[in-house]
């Protein structure tokens, strides 16, 4: 249903997306997930038609919509998509129905039909309620709901999300993760959606595309990007808690890690090992493959223990089936397992 290839984008100098190649198919939930100026934001505008790539193109039902090579277009209009913004930019003058009744007024929709879609996406929504109150006199979770039935209204093939719910509580933002699943089912449109929220991208994902510095770190399922991840960056960057990396490297006839010698077998001269959180262990002494560090983090999670220590540079995270008697500020051993989980070059990318 949808068809990145190749895409580029430019501003002057600086290169926002760099030679992004995604496909899903019809009715895929794909997630663009990324910290802050990855160019996830950049990538969703050039799918809704307000940038136009500088490279590559894009098209939606084996439909061209965007050509950069060829510096062309379809109206954003035209695309037969939604686009929910961020800041929900609803007409604060229109009352809940008005604002949704607008975009199918637009598309010359008779009035007895806009009525009858109008009602059908206020119940979707469950905001039927609210249809004569004005953005001013709802909440944010509401006026994000209304936000979304605008854009629903229409029946695009193609729904487009840029980080909705960053703008609600922790509460709000865990019910309204239910509420776009469902209306994801229902509605069985192709949805993309922004966020830098790693555990909305794992919960509500079909497809997900790990972007940095402008480009797709890695492309898969959830499962694909915790169970193996391809890059130091993706190992780092997804899962609760996220992996440790930590640089081994030669010092004489041996091998350090975190400042340490330790026995242990790298592929390459100099490299990264990764330890999944739930491997690590907190010894009671010093180990041949332990490392002293503060701990500067105790929670618990599901039962568990969560426990992080700093030294320096390195940042490692434990997750433990027992409470810690050690207190924050104090030095803990933290012991490495007999081998990483898997290797990446220096430059990230996965070795083997």
């Amino acid at each position: 249903m949808l068809e990145i290839k190749n895409i580029t984008k430019r501003f002057g100098n600086v290169e926002a997306v760099t030679d992004v190649s995604i496909s899903v198919p019809d009715g895929a939930f794909l997630v663009l997930l990324g910290p802050s100026g990855c160019g996830k934001t950049t990538l969703l505008r050039m799918l809704a038609g307000l940038e136009l790539p500088s490279m590559g193109q894009i098209l939606f039902g084996g439909q061209l919509v965007s050509d950069g090579d060829r510096n062309w277009s379809v109206d954003p209009a035209k695309r037969h998509s939604g686009l929910v913004f961020q800041s929900y930019a609803l007409w604060p003058h229109m009352s809940v129905r008005g604002n949704v009744d607008w975009p199918l007024k637009v598309m010359k929709m008779p009035r007895a039909e806009r009525t009858a879609r109008a009602d059908d996406v206020l119940r979707l929504l469950d905001i039927h309620q609210l249809a004569e109150r004005y953005p001013n006199e709802i909440s944010g979770g509401q006026q994000q709901r209304v936000a979304i039935a605008r854009t629903i209204a229409p029946k695009p093939s193609v729904l487009l999300f840029d980080e909705p719910l960053s703008n609600l509580d922790a509460k709000l933002r865990v019910e309204m993760r239910t509420e776009l699943m469902r209306l994801h089912r229902a509605t069985g449109a192709t949805t993309v959606y922004v966020t830098h929220d790693q555990i909305e991208a794992m919960t509500m994902a079909s497809h997900v595309a790990v972007m940095n510095e402008g480009r797709v770190q890695q492309f898969g399922s959830p499962n694909d990007l915790i169970k193996r991840p391809q890059t130091a960056f993706v190992a780092t960057f997804v899962g609760t808690p996220p992996n440790n990396v930590v640089p081994v490297v030669r010092n004489g006839a041996g091998w350090t890690v975190g400042g340490r010698h330790m026995p242990i077998d790298p592929p390459t001269e100099s490299c990264l090992a990764m330890y999944r959180a739930e491997a690590m262990r907190l010894s009671d002494s010093p180990t041949q493959r332990s490392l002293p560090m503060e701990l500067v983090e105790i929670s618990t999670i599901a039962g568990r223990t969560m426990v992080t220590g700093l030294s320096g540079d390195l940042r490692l995270t434990a997750i433990l089936d027992r409470a810690v008697i050690a207190r924050i500020g104090e030095t803990v051993q933290f012991e490495l397992p007999e081998a990483p989980q898997c290797w990446f070059a220096p430059d990230g990318e996965r070795i083997g």
